[in-house]
């Protein structure tokens, strides 16, 4: 079993940072894919970011050049830093994990253990 709880979330102006956390605990395997992902009221979760075990990253258009993931493995915790947020950043975040097989993909459904998820709200 693998634990994800994320914190960091909050309210902040167009244009503003913030940075999320995602505290990762329980087994977890040395090849692994973990995403970021959000959802906004009445719209589907999308992937924003991921990263794997490798550190190697990938992004959503919508937010590549604004947001970065990134990862301490010695403090099992998992970073998204977001940049330059607007409007349209508004949305529940969620981190994601699952055991990496060959590829990592921003699909929702490739991840098995999901946090709890935490609200940025941006305004104009």
């Amino acid at each position: 079993q693998v634990q994800l709880v994320e914190s960091g979330g909050g309210s902040v102006q167009a244009g503003g940072s913030l940075r999320l956390s995602c505290a990762v605990s329980g087994y977890t395997d040395v090849n692994y894919c973990m995403g970021w992902f959000r959802q906004a009221p009445g719209k589907e979760r999308e992937g924003v970011a991921l990263i794997n075990d490798a550190g190697n990253t990938w992004y959503a258009d919508s937010v590549k050049g604004r947001f970065t993931a990134s990862q301490d493995s010695a403090k099992n915790t998992l970073y998204l830093q977001m940049n330059s947020l607007k409007p349209e950043d508004t949305a529940t975040y969620y981190c994601a994990y699952t055991t990496r097989r060959y590829g990592c993909y921003l699909s929702s459904s490739t991840y098995n253990y999901w946090g709890q998820g935490t609200q940025v709200t941006v305004s104009s």
